[in-house]
């Protein structure tokens, strides 16, 4: 499971305008034009579950965690701007997943970049 949801992640996140992949804080982490970080994978990192971070639109966070805490959370250290956790140990729909980190990534994407997803 663990090495099947990386890779899936890795594509969508790999698929955006100007995106790198290099470890933080020891888990994979995707940046936009090698500085930003809009997504960042947790592998047990803090808990025994795992999943990733993003950033998220305001009010997104609250309103997903609410409706679905199975599948949503606030994540330490970022939630608190407004960053979602998704868990990737439950059953997960990759179209919807794809969606999540493209907003991720037009959360932090300069509009330039942002523009060339049409």
């Amino acid at each position: 499971m663990t090495d099947q949801a990386l890779a899936k992640l890795r594509r969508l996140c790999l698929a955006l305008p100007e995106t790198t992949e290099r470890l933080s804080h020891g888990e994979p982490t995707w940046f936009v034009r090698d500085k930003k970080v809009f997504v960042t994978y947790s592998d047990h990192h803090h808990d025994d579950r795992l999943g990733f971070w993003c950033a998220a639109p305001p009010g997104v966070q609250e309103e997903l965690v609410e409706a679905e805490p199975d599948r949503f959370f606030r994540p330490p250290y970022v939630g608190h701007r407004g960053w979602l956790g998704v868990y990737l140990d439950v059953e997960v729909d990759w179209t919807e997943l794809a969606a999540v980190v493209t907003e991720a990534y037009k959360q932090i994407a300069p509009k330039t970049l942002v523009a060339k997803l049409g």
